[in-house]
């Protein structure tokens, strides 16, 4: 598994909201200003679907990112397995700094891992940036 992570300065109930919260996803899952998730869905307990489009900004590519819940112990931990069969887990636990996020995942085949490892982890610096700038 490939591991990637990052400590947030904000409570775990919010941590867990925008992480959570379909509207908030699509504000803050991308890798790169060149790409957005305009559509987003989410039923968060075990044997519940989520589905996120993700596109590049100019239109030219989209796909959808979706999996199936296989553990949810709110507000700490989530574990789904994608449409492909990789599993993902990702823990969320207080420490003094804020709440860090841990995400791992199993890595695909076709691309170089380290390439995986840092798309997610552009994308966890991202979920960073909104929830330390958000205000609910």
């Amino acid at each position: 598994m490939i591991t990637v992570q990052s400590t947030i300065n904000a409570s775990m109930e919010k941590v867990w909201e925008l992480w959570t919260a379909p509207e908030h996803v699509m504000m803050w899952n991308n890798a790169s200003e060149d790409w957005h998730t305009p559509f987003a869905e989410n039923d968060l307990k075990v044997g519940g679907k989520f589905k996120y489009t993700m596109a590049s900004t100019d239109g030219t590519m989209r796909f959808d990112f979706e999996g199936v819940y296989t553990n949810v112990v709110n507000p700490s931990l989530i574990e789904y397995e994608m449409a492909d069969g990789r599993k993902v887990k990702i823990v969320f636990e207080k420490d003094a700094e804020g709440i860090k996020v841990i995400e791992s995942f199993d890595p695909e085949t076709v691309n170089p891992e380290e390439m995986q490892k840092n798309g997610w982890q552009a994308i966890l610096d991202n979920f960073k940036k909104y929830v330390e700038n958000a205000t609910l």
